[in-house]
């Protein structure tokens, strides 16, 4: 929103509409993002559905689920080069199309091993649906359009966790789980469809220069090690030589990066203060954001007896207060928003640390719209500083790591809270005594959102600092021309 001076005083003026060009890219690129985002969390609610039909135990169909955060994790790393090689909208296109066979694998396997591939083939397709489509987008954003835009990006991130596990209860439900894969086919077909008639068709690019491969495979080896490692925390003895494997692979990608010339993605972009102070804020929040959502669906499943329709609607409520935050996502400087979001979502976890068995559900639930605001103003506005940090060229390189980051944090903070969610509930069954348990869990939630608060009071304080330097530079060069 553009500020004139009227007799002294500061009038807010409409912001830059969009154009039909960026309108009709965000209607396309929603498409294929919800799907993506749907597919991590849908399929939760089938795993006891899934062991039963298909005559496998719950450790080979818990790969149904990893297969798909795995193939994602591994190709994200790679969406810069190849956008930038064949055009965003060719991969979109691409990305969108091997998804949506996925899905279609998914629906007509008939054991858990062809299940698994056709999850990983899924989630390649996935793991390049939302890094292409930010790029799309950014590409025909200006500055001050940049806030609305990641707050349209910050609806299939919001909606996902809680719609998702709703969504999959009913379909399980009331027809199979195959529905859950049959779901995608429609909106996937009709999302290519859009895609080759209204996306821009960019040209081939020859400054994409030869594939790190040396780089792709350091890089998809850590952030492959590090997500199953996480994910796999406390259930094999190979999940912690998997992280180990992953940091060490993930160091040597860094350290390969910042001397080769054409690495696969560019570090360099580090040295600017303000992407780094957002790229560490956006780490932190998805650990707490994403680590704090997984708790009220297991509180109201294992202490209150409610299904899983049921727990599903009950945390709804938490879209809910994200959508309602998302006017104000771009009405002050990302910084203090983030900041703000953050305090806000601590000061609603407070009360989740006295739960008990039997805490009214419109206390739950009120509380809950109040933490999607927290989580509306805090993730998003700190992605938004991190793209208005850096030049357009660099959105390539910024997106996949930016991506990574929310994920890797993401995950870090739910195995961090299972883990010791499951010590509090190991020996109790009493509902109160489990209460507590998630009372105990929710304190930690509390630590890390205060810990995430940090950077983005660090972001709020270098954009501060970097918008002085910006004004003393133009009283400056405003004082030369005067002389």
């Amino acid at each position: 929103m553009k500020k004139t001076r009227r007799g002294g005083s500061s009038v807010k003026t409409n912001p830059e509409s969009f154009s039909p060009a960026l309108r009709r890219s965000v209607g396309v690129v929603m498409i294929g993002a919800s799907l993506s985002f749907l597919d991590t969390t849908i399929i939760n609610v089938a795993v006891r559905t899934l062991s039963v039909d298909l005559h496998a135990g719950l450790g080979a169909v818990q790969w149904v689920m990893t297969a798909y955060l795995l193939a994602l994790a591994a190709v994200i790393p790679l969406t810069g080069w190849t956008a930038r090689r064949y055009g965003a909208a060719r991969l979109y296109v691409a990305a969108l199309t091997v998804f949506t066979v996925g899905s279609v694998m998914c629906a007509c396997s008939h054991s858990v091993e062809m299940l698994v591939v056709s999850r990983a083939i899924q989630g390649i397709g996935g793991g390049a649906i939302m890094p292409v489509g930010t790029m799309i987008w950014t590409a025909q954003s200006s500055k001050a359009q940049m806030g609305r835009v990641m707050g349209l990006i910050a609806i299939p991130i919001i909606l996902a966790p809680t719609l998702g596990p709703t969504i999959g209860g009913l379909l399980i439900q009331y027809i199979n789980w195959q529905a859950i894969f049959w779901l995608n086919i429609p909106f996937g077909v009709l999302g290519i469809g859009l895609a080759l008639r209204l996306l821009p068709q960019d040209k081939e690019g020859s400054n994409a220069g030869r594939l790190d491969v040396a780089g792709l495979i350091l890089s998809s080896t850590g952030v492959m090690g590090i997500t199953y490692g996480l994910a796999a925390a406390g259930q094999t003895a190979t999940a912690l030589v998997s992280l180990v494997i992953g940091v060490v692979a993930l160091a040597g990608f860094v350290a390969h990066a910042l001397q080769a010339k054409q690495p696969l993605l560019d570090l360099k972009i580090y040295n600017n203060r303000l992407f780094t102070a957002a790229a560490v804020a956006t780490f932190a929040l998805g650990a707490a954001n994403y680590g704090g959502m997984i708790l009220m669906p297991l509180y109201l499943q294992t202490v209150r007896g409610e299904g899983v329709i049921v727990a599903g609607l009950l945390v709804a409520p938490t879209g809910l207060g994200a959508l309602l935050a998302s006017p104000f996502i771009d009405r002050y400087k990302a910084g203090i928003t983030a900041f703000a979001g953050t305090v806000i979502l601590a000061i609603s976890t407070i009360p989740f640390v006295f739960l008990t068995a039997t805490t009214p559900y419109t206390l739950l639930c009120l509380l809950m719209v109040v933490r999607g605001i927290g989580f509306g103003l805090s993730i998003i506005p700190a992605m938004t500083a991190a793209y208005l940090a850096i030049a357009p060229k660099k959105i390539a390189d910024a997106t996949p790591q930016l991506n990574i980051l929310q994920r890797v944090g993401g995950a870090i903070g739910t195995t961090v809270l299972t883990v010791i969610l499951d010590d509090r509930l190991r020996h109790y069954a009493m509902p109160a005594v489990q209460a507590d348990g998630f009372g105990n869990t929710f304190l930690w939630v509390l630590v890390i959102t205060i810990s995430a608060a940090i950077p983005t009071l660090v972001l709020a304080y270098t954009e501060r600092q970097a918008r002085r330097r910006t004004d003393a530079s133009k009283s400056k060069a405003a004082s030369d021309r005067g002389h």
